[in-house]
C-alpha cells in the first residue's frame, strides 16, 4: 500500500482546515443571528472584533509569537487584511438589500474565482474531472439555497464583488512568507474589520446600550470567529487552491444542520438533492490527484 504523496497530504490538511473553518463561521453566524435582532450591525461587528482582538493577542502571547507583531506591517499582510475588510462590509451591505438565499448563493462563487486564479497565477493544472466537480458543487449550492432569479440587481453585483475579493484574499494569503505566524495574519484581519466597523458605527451613529447576555454571545462568537479565521488562513497556505477552495461549501452544510437544530428548519427535496451533490463533488475533489504538481506546498515568500 503506497503512502500518500506530500502534495496529497497537504491537500488533505487544507481540506480539513477549510471545512472546519467554514463550520466555525456557521456557528459564529448562529450566535450573531440572536444578537442582530437587538443590536445594530456595525456595533455588533465592532464589539465582536474587540473580543477577537483580545483573544488573539492572548494566544499570540501564549505561543511566544509577540516578536512577530511587526509583521502586521508587511505589505502582503496588510493587503490581505484590507481585502478581507472590504469583502466583509460589501457582503453585509448586499445582505441588507437581498434575501439571504441570494447572498449565500452568490458568495459561493468564490471557489470558482480561486480556481481561475490558481490557473492564471500559480500554474495549477485543473483536470476536466475537477472542473466538472467544481461546477457540480456550485449547482448543488444553487439547489440548496434556491435563489429568486428576479432579485438579481446592483446589490447582487456588489455581493459578487465581495466573493471576488474573498478569492483575491485567499490568493494573497498564499504569497505571504511562511515565517509570518498564522495567528498574526488572523490578528491583522480582526484589527482591520474592527476598525472599519467602528468607523461605520460612528458615521451611522448606530450605538445603543448592550446587555450582559449580548456581550456573552458576542464573546462566544469572537472565539469561533477567530478559530475560523485561523483555520481558513491555514487552509489557504496548504495544498492546491483548486482542491481546497470548493470545501467552503462545508459552511453551507453546517448552516443547514444548525438551522435544523436551533430553529427546526428542514430542507426540501431540491435542497436535499443539492446537499448530496455537494458531498459527492467534494469527495471527488478530495480523491482526485493532480496529473502534474505545479505548486509548492508552502506559501511563496
Amino acid at each position: 500500500m503506497h503512502s500518500p504523496s506530500p502534495q496529497h497530504a497537504a491537500n488533505r490538511r487544507g481540506v480539513l482546515a477549510m471545512a472546519a473553518g467554514m463550520a466555525a463561521f456557521a456557528v459564529n453566524d448562529t450566535f450573531v443571528k440572536f444578537v442582530s435582532q437587538s443590536l445594530p450591525a456595525p456595533q455588533l461587528i465592532f464589539l465582536r472584533g474587540i473580543f477577537s482582538i483580545v483573544l488573539l493577542l492572548g494566544l499570540i502571547q501564549a505561543s511566544g509569537a509577540m516578536r512577530h507583531l511587526p509583521r502586521l506591517l508587511d505589505r502582503r499582510v496588510m493587503l490581505r487584511a484590507f481585502l478581507d475588510g472590504i469583502a466583509t462590509l460589501a457582503y453585509l451591505v448586499s445582505l441588507f438589500h437581498l434575501p439571504l438565499a441570494n447572498t449565500t448563493a452568490i458568495n459561493m462563487a468564490a471557489p470558482l474565482f480561486v480556481t481561475l486564479y490558481a490557473i492564471a497565477f500559480f500554474g495549477e493544472r485543473v483536470a476536466a474531472g475537477r472542473w466538472v466537480a467544481i461546477v457540480a458543487g456550485f449547482i448543488g449550492v444553487l439547489l440548496v439555497v434556491q435563489p429568486r432569479s428576479d432579485a438579481f440587481n446592483a446589490w447582487a453585483l456588489l455581493c459578487l464583488f465581495a466573493a471576488w475579493l474573498n478569492a483575491s484574499r485567499d490568493v494573497v494569503t498564499r504569497t505571504i512568507a511562511t515565517g509570518v505566524p498564522v495567528l498574526v495574519i488572523t490578528l491583522s484581519t480582526a484589527l482591520t474589520v474592527t476598525a472599519m466597523s467602528g468607523g461605520w458605527a460612528l458615521l451611522a451613529q448606530a450605538w445603543q446600550p448592550v446587555s450582559g447576555q449580548q456581550l456573552g454571545l458576542l464573546a462566544g462568537a469572537s472565539v469561533v470567529l477567530s478559530v475560523g479565521y485561523y483555520l481558513i488562513t491555514l487552509a489557504m497556505r496548504s495544498g492546491e487552491m483548486s482542491v481546497i477552495a470548493p470545501f467552503r461549501y462545508a459552511g453551507l452544510l453546517a448552516a443547514l444542520v444548525l438551522g435544523y437544530l436551533v430553529w427546526g428548519d428542514v430542507p426540501n427535496g431540491l435542497a436535499t438533492a443539492g446537499i448530496v451533490l455537494l458531498v459527492v463533488a467534494g469527495l471527488a475533489l478530495l480523491r482526485g490527484r493532480p496529473r502534474v504538481s505545479t505548486i509548492n506546498v508552502a506559501a511563496k515568500p
